[in-house]
């Protein structure tokens, strides 16, 4: 957003925090990625040809499927996060949560999000252990999903999470 005074211009930015990747679970950021790859979705589409019209075609869309999600380098101390992991691994393997994967610009606001509907862990990695080494608690976590939302308005909790969360400082 552009503004002038006295014949000067100046630029309104919210600057996004684009290394880092925000996951809410619930209401609370449950941990923080500095890579997210994956998000997506294709439609299934059939091709159909009308006898006589040879420069059209008809597309009828079908199913859609959505790709897996890898958030890569996380860390977390949220115990609610370890125990979804743990019980899909488990014998619970139909733990089912929708997630947010948010990122916030400088101030703290939600920039973008994407709400996995119907999430659950299908990978884990963890780091290469090393005793003089300086890792992150989580190397890569693949989510499979149900739905997918995008938006700006959804997720983020409340500045009051984030603040305890010690993922931003209080102001």
């Amino acid at each position: 957003m552009a503004n002038s005074t006295n014949g000067n211009v100046g630029h309104e930015l919210n600057y996004v925090t684009t290394n880092r990747f925000y996951v809410e679970i619930g209401s609370e950021i449950a941990a923080s990625f500095t890579g997210c790859s994956g998000l997506g979705a294709k439609i299934q589409k059939q091709v159909t040809h009308e006898g006589g019209v040879n420069d059209q075609q008809r597309i009828h869309l079908g199913h859609v499927e959505f790709s897996d999600v890898t958030l890569k380098r996380g860390l977390t101390d949220n115990p609610g996060f370890w125990n979804w992991i743990n019980e899909t691994f488990g014998e619970q393997s139909s733990s089912r949560r929708n997630v947010n994967i948010l990122v916030f610009n400088q101030a703290g606001e939600t920039m973008m999000s994407w709400t996995l509907i119907g999430a659950v862990p299908v990978a884990w990695k963890a780091p290469e252990l090393q005793a003089d080494g300086n890792t992150v608690g989580i190397e890569e976590l693949t989510l499979a999903y149900e739905g997918l939302e995008v938006g700006k308005e959804k997720g983020g909790g409340n500045i009051s999470t984030r603040t305890k969360s010690g993922y931003f400082e209080s102001k």
